[in-house]
């Protein structure tokens, strides 16, 4: 062959690719729509590709295509059950005042979450916490202990926040009290999923006041979301 012959080419044309990645893109989404909802009921175990797609538009083999195997997909419905909970706990309460209101604002926000079923099992984290706690240590496991730590971490900075305000008495130990506000949120999603207890918001709502109120928070500040239960 000639040195100066010219290069064959190959590949379509920018916009075609550009819109199959987008499709692709569209289609990976949907499939982790419907994914996480039902690892939420059935478990991350639960996931196959062929319950999937009996339940989105996208063959098996497509599935497969996406994601690799399924150890692939449950590390993505984990990514996304993330971006899933910052979009609904996260942020709608981080653009708030800082301090004892963001971590108030906070906590009701994932009371919301769980009452409102954003995952149709309740809270995606709690349940996967559940079915891998006595797992041996693996990416799909590691990647739920990773999201709880960050969560846990996440409260005790704003907790810490309203220690340095001085909205929550000096000396309070936040790690304790980051770990009985997450006790309350996880028997509150608990009591309402397994147990059907109609009252179980109303009273993790009363118990993280109470919490709150005995850090030395001002009982006024956490009212302000008009719920008064």
């Amino acid at each position: 062959m000639s040195a100066s012959a010219p290069a064959a080419t190959t590949g379509a044309a920018p916009g075609a690719v550009d819109g199959r990645r987008l499709r692709g893109d569209r289609t990976r989404r949907a499939v982790l729509d419907r994914a996480v909802h039902a690892a939420s009921v059935e478990g991350l175990d639960g996931l196959t590709f062929g319950t999937l797609a009996a339940s989105v538009p996208v063959n098996k083999s497509g599935i497969a295509g996406l994601f690799g195997s399924k150890e692939g997909l449950q590390l993505a419905v984990v990514a996304h059950a993330r971006d899933v909970y910052r979009a609904t706990v996260v942020l709608p309460a981080a653009g708030g005042e800082p301090g004892l209101a963001r971590l108030w604002s906070t906590v009701l926000a994932w009371l919301t979450y769980s009452e409102e079923r954003v995952f149709d099992g309740g809270c995606f984290f709690r349940a996967a916490a559940t079915e891998l706690d006595a797992r041996t240590p693996g990416p799909v496991r590691d990647a739920v202990v990773a999201a709880l730590r960050d969560w846990d971490a996440y409260l005790v900075r704003l907790a810490t926040g309203a220690v340095e305000r001085g909205e929550l008495a000096e000396g309070t130990d936040v790690g304790q009290l980051v770990f009985t506000l997450d006790a309350v949120l996880d028997r509150a999603d608990l009591a309402s999923v397994l147990l059907a207890d109609p009252d179980a918001y109303a009273r993790a709502r009363r118990a993280a006041r109470g919490l709150l109120a005995a850090a030395g928070a001002d009982p006024a500040a956490l009212s302000a979301d008009g719920l008064d239960d």
